[in-house]
């Protein structure tokens, strides 16, 4: 699909179940986004995420380190979760790393060529991200891709209670160049 200096972006394999789910039981890699995650959970997101490839020709796909064939993530695009005023349809970027593969640099090299790919793709102008108010690293990075804060789209998160400390999530955007 994509390819980088250093990754290969690209669909699933049945392979990337394992370390994925072995990424989602680390609680530092969940510790902005919920709950550790079972294998069964873990493989229905896999799962989804194959449909909406199928469905919409991108998705949150597999990270793969070329040098030695290693699944380290994800990254990639899919249309923004539902029922989210201002960003509703929009498409979204997003990344998740093993924690052993942070601070190399993987996610910046990833997502930069993941909005490459998407503005050179898809019709639309703008590309957002989300995540928590704490998650420092992912908003870090949205912040070294060159994307803007936009602080009227911020909003508490439908699928969660008001009261949950991930409610809150901050937007980003990157504007087609």
């Amino acid at each position: 699909m994509i390819e980088t200096p250093r990754l290969f972006i690209r669909n699933w394999r049945d392979s990337d179940r394992e370390p994925f789910a072995a990424m989602n039981a680390d609680p530092a890699v969940r510790e902005h986004l919920g709950p550790i995650q079972s294998r069964a959970e873990t493989d229905a997101v896999i799962d989804r995420l194959v449909a909406v490839a199928a469905d919409h020709g991108h998705t949150f796909w597999a990270v793969e380190r070329r040098e030695d064939a290693r699944f380290l993530g994800f990254c990639g695009l899919k249309i923004a979760p539902e029922n989210i005023p201002g960003i509703e349809g929009a498409i979204e970027i997003g990344w998740r790393l093993a924690r052993d593969a942070w601070g190399a640099g993987y996610a910046r090299e990833a997502a930069a060529a993941c909005l490459d790919w998407g503005f050179a793709n898809l019709p639309d102008d703008r590309i957002i991200a989300i995540t928590t108010p704490g998650n420092v690293r992912s908003w870090g990075l949205m912040l070294r891709l060159g994307m803007v804060r936009r602080h009227d789209l911020d909003f508490a998160h439908p699928a969660l209670a008001a009261d949950d400390p991930l409610s809150a999530h901050v937007t980003y955007e990157s504007a087609r160049p």
